[in-house]
């Protein structure tokens, strides 16, 4: 990761999907759209935006998720004022960004800090459960609550940090950078988990879909068996930093950059 680089790794962009979004992420009611009001009418670029039916609850729960989220990290307990909304992108197929170039959907769901939006390819969900084993509500809304933990590095200048102290340096420590601010995004995805549980939101069995999650996109649950080139960290530590940010609802017990690299 250098430069303007994709923190973690997420056709034509879901026109509809991301005027949806942006509706419904600010804090609307999902129920007051119309949504074939809104399919029918956008159109951007000669392009027209579609969405699959079928998809149709998976941007509906995206978008209370994200509200969710974001409230929580503008409140005292997260962020407060410091904190400044992200956009969340959902597609198909591939995206073209504003700050981080072209993805296809084999790059997976990943956060922009150029542009401040976190992207999600909604066929990812789908894989999520049939190829990585990790089915469930709580899965797919661990997946944002990550992206979102990005987002607060990037809000906390972490992000830049890290590019920095990665340009010039041998691309195992750069890997290694690269593998605690993808870990400290598990933790502060845990955060608001943590938060989400205080406010009686989680269900019997939602954390254990959120780790289950966090286990299938470890890079050894991945194929990856070359440790030293490892730059998301693997499943075990995955689930573990998730858990200490659910545990402690505390951003102290995020710091990844400061534990010994056999502590990761």
């Amino acid at each position: 990761m250098g430069g303007k680089g994709i923190a973690v790794g997420g056709g034509i962009v879901g026109v509809v999907v991301v005027v949806l979004m942006q509706l419904l992420g600010g804090g609307g009611d999902p129920s007051s759209i119309d949504l074939n009001d809104v399919f029918s009418q956008v159109n951007t670029g000669g392009t027209s935006g579609t969405v699959d039916p079928a998809d149709e609850p998976l941007v509906e729960e995206m978008s209370a998720a994200l509200d969710d989220i974001q409230v929580f990290w503008a409140s005292d307990e997260g962020l407060g004022a410091d904190y400044q909304d992200a956009t969340l992108v959902l597609f198909t197929g591939g995206v073209s960004t504003d700050g981080c170039g072209n993805a296809p959907s084999s790059v997976g769901p990943f956060y922009c800090p150029a542009d401040a939006n976190a992207y999600i390819d909604l066929s990812f969900f789908k894989q999520l459960q049939s190829q990585f084993g990790a089915p469930g509500d709580f899965a797919r809304v661990y997946v944002l609550a990550h992206e979102l933990g990005h987002h607060v590095q990037n809000l906390l200048g972490t992000s830049d940090q890290v590019r920095r102290a990665q340009q010039g340096a041998s691309q195992d420590d750069a890997n290694e950078l690269s593998v605690r601010l993808e870990l400290q995004a598990d933790c502060y995805a845990g955060i608001w988990g943590h938060s989400a549980q205080e406010r009686g939101l989680i269900e019997p069995g939602d954390i254990e879909e959120g780790l289950d999650a966090a286990a299938a996109v470890g890079d050894d649950a991945l194929g990856n068996g070359d440790q030293e080139s490892w730059t998301h960290g693997s499943s075990e530590s995955r689930q573990r930093w998730f858990r200490a940010g659910f545990d402690s609802g505390d951003l102290a017990a995020c710091d990844t950059f400061s534990v010994p690299a056999s502590d990761l």
